[in-house]
């Protein structure tokens, strides 16, 4: 099963025809109705092999966030051993929302090709990228011309790690798993991205943390040295993950875990133009895309922005680590809520954004202490900054979720694929516009609590349906 490339047979309906009498007036939607496999034999088979899918995936999805932000939190070290400038620490990070410009293309090979042969793609490019990376050469031009292709091969990596998530899930897990399944595999990378706020700075040294008898030129070969150490560790661990991933990662189960994995699905022309002609689609794509893009871009900058309230540059790191630990400990929680209690997926991201909305309005109003008078110490900003990091991270796996609920039966892939590209060009022209005007950030705290809000507001004149759900339990039953 591993070995075996999935193929457009893998897109048809497992299950025999017939329907049974009575369910077809049900279904809510036509495209919904034109889904419905035939008469289900009975509850779809889940196999254990679906938790080593998910880990090899989950693996996968971390690493590339490692590797993404490899330079982040190292750019001063990096600045000496490299010769690094702004530009190229900025463009570094900006090769990840770069990477999703062909995510139409990695969309469209999940839906055809299927997942096994898209993880192998995704797992050899970060292969190459990592490797690139630890190429020994001594001109440094080229060493960062070398570092810069392989941060963009890792990002090309991103569309499948942060679009496949629901696509596994549906393929592997029952329908009281799925969100679960969704949130761990979309966590894992944010995750990823936050370990390495721990790993660089615990191996890499600073500039002025080096042995004052060392000379200048032994000090930057000493931090070279030891960031190479960092390349070279990631690139063996993308290694073993690919190899893993080559030797065993089937494409699908041999039976459905439910009656939506084996329904058929609408083609990808007619996905993406149901997508852009879906209203409540759209609207709540804004309500994913907006607050997230603008938080992406407004933590790339934290440090910038806490340092007129004497934060430093350690600190804001580690308010951007555990804002990003406690967001994916609350994601996976708050998905497998929604897989006891199924149907409130809207509930729950009212009450998030709630949160939300009022710790960034906390936050804001506290970096403006000399009109407000709010007390500004550095409990109240890590605790306002954590709490809105949870919110906002927490709210990705449930987001995912209501996205392929309300458009079924479009592809999980194609679903997440469109939204996830939404959020990186908001990121991406953040980050493009901080790099030129980075000098006077006090307005960006604004965009926050008004982004915030906007989405709060977007979600609650939604209107919620749920048409992979209802396929499930009605047709299951």
């Amino acid at each position: 099963m591993g070995s075996r490339w999935s193929s457009e047979e893998e897109r048809q309906p497992l299950l025999g025809p017939g329907l049974g009498p009575g369910l077809g007036a049900s279904w809510r939607s036509r495209e919904a109705a034109a889904a419905l496999p035939a008469a289900v034999p009975g509850p779809g088979r889940v196999y254990g092999r679906r938790w080593l899918v998910l880990l090899l995936f989950s693996l996968l999805a971390f690493v590339q966030g490692l590797v993404w932000n490899t330079w982040g939190p190292i750019q001063n070290s990096a600045r000496q051993a490299y010769g690094f400038s702004s530009w190229d620490i900025a463009l570094l990070v900006l090769w990840g929302p770069i990477g999703f410009l062909p995510c139409f293309a990695f969309m469209w090979l999940l839906d055809k090709r299927g997942l096994r042969i898209t993880v192998l793609l995704t797992s050899f490019l970060m292969v190459l990228g990592t490797g690139l990376r630890c190429i020994p050469i001594s001109d440094l031009m080229l060493k960062r011309r070398l570092i810069h292709g392989g941060q963009m091969l890792n990002g090309l990596a991103g569309p499948t790690v942060m679009n496949a998530a629901p696509f596994l899930s549906t393929t592997w897990f029952s329908a009281d798993e799925r969100a679960t399944a969704t949130a761990i595999a979309s966590m894992l990378s944010y995750l990823g991205g936050a370990c390495a706020f721990l790993v660089g700075p615990l191996v890499v040294p600073a500039p002025n943390g080096t042995s004052p008898l060392l000379a200048a030129e032994s000090s930057r070969a000493h931090i070279k040295d030891r960031i190479e150490a960092v390349l070279y560790a990631e690139f063996g661990v993308v290694c073993l993950i690919f190899s893993a991933t080559l030797a065993y990662f089937p494409p699908r189960p041999p039976l459905p875990p439910s009656v939506a994995a084996a329904s058929q699905r609408l083609s990808y022309r007619r996905s993406v133009c149901r997508l852009l002609s879906n209203f409540r689609f759209l609207m709540i794509a804004l309500a994913y895309a907006i607050p997230l893009g603008v938080f992406a871009g407004w933590s790339g900058v934290l440090d910038l922005i806490l340092t007129p309230a004497h934060v430093s540059q350690v600190d804001a790191g580690w308010i951007g680590f555990w804002s990003i630990v406690g967001g994916c400990v609350v994601g996976i929680a708050m998905a497998r809520f929604a897989d006891f209690i199924r149907g409130m997926l809207k509930l729950i991201l009212l009450l998030l954004f709630s949160g939300a909305t009022l710790s960034s309005t906390w936050f804001t109003l506290t970096c403006l202490n000399s009109i407000t008078h709010l007390p500004l110490t550095t409990v109240t900003l890590y605790a306002s900054c954590i709490l809105l990091g949870v919110f906002l991270n927490s709210s990705v796996p449930i987001f995912f979720e209501l996205f392929v609920e309300t458009v079924y039966p479009v592809p999980e892939g194609i679903t997440c694929g469109v939204v996830t590209f939404l959020s990186n060009i908001f990121m991406g022209v953040l980050l493009f516009f901080l790099t030129f005007y980075h000098t006077e950030l006090s307005w960006f705290n604004w965009c926050l609590p008004g982004s915030c809000l906007l989405s709060l507001l977007l979600i609650l004149c939604f209107r919620e349906s749920y048409d992979r759900l209802y396929l499930d339990v009605v047709v299951s039953v």
